[in-house]
C-alpha cells in the first residue's frame, strides 16, 4: 500500500494553522470551526487573519483536512518563518543567526518536537544537534 504524501502549505498558511491548534482543539473541532468560521481574532505579535484561512480551507477542503489530520510541509521556510514556526508551534522563543554565510535558527527542542520539526521543514534545511549541547538543535539552510 502506498503511502500517503503530506500536503504542502505556505509558510503563512502553516503558522495560521500552528495559531489555530494553540487553543488546544481536537483535529475535527479546528476543522467544523474553520468550516463554520467560528474563528477567534488574533492578537498576538503575527495579527493573523484566520478568515483567510478559512478561505483558503474552503477553496480546497480534502487539501485542508489532509493538512489538518495527516500532517504537512511547508513549501518554502526562511529564517524568519522558520523562527516564527518554532515560536508559535511551541510556545519557544528560538535564537535566529543572520550572520552572511553563518545563517541559522538555533533552539533547544524535546525529541517530539525535533521530529515534528523534522517532518514539516521545507527542502533545503538540515537540523543538526549541537555536540556539545544535548537538545539544542541548530536549523541551516543545506546551501548558502
Amino acid at each position: 500500500m502506498e503511502a500517503k504524501q503530506r500536503v504542502k502549505l505556505s509558510q503563512w498558511d502553516a503558522l495560521m494553522l500552528e495559531g489555530l491548534r494553540a487553543y488546544g482543539w481536537s483535529d475535527d473541532e479546528l476543522l467544523q470551526r474553520v468550516r463554520e468560521r467560528n474563528l477567534p481574532e488574533d492578537h498576538s505579535i503575527y495579527e493573523f487573519d484566520y478568515q483567510a484561512l478559512a478561505e483558503f480551507a474552503a477553496a480546497d477542503l480534502e487539501l485542508f483536512e489532509s493538512a489538518v489530520k495527516d500532517g504537512y510541509v511547508i513549501k518554502y521556510n526562511t529564517l524568519g518563518g522558520l523562527r516564527s514556526w518554532i515560536a508559535v508551534a511551541y510556545g519557544l522563543e528560538p535564537v535566529v543567526v543572520r550572520e552572511p554565510g553563518q545563517e541559522m535558527v538555533i533552539a533547544e527542542l524535546t525529541e517530539a518536537q525535533k521530529e515534528r520539526l523534522e517532518s514539516v521543514i521545507s527542502f533545503g534545511w538540515a537540523i543538526h544537534e549541537d555536540a556539545a549541547r544535548p537538545g539544542v538543535y541548530r536549523m541551516e539552510p543545506i546551501q548558502r
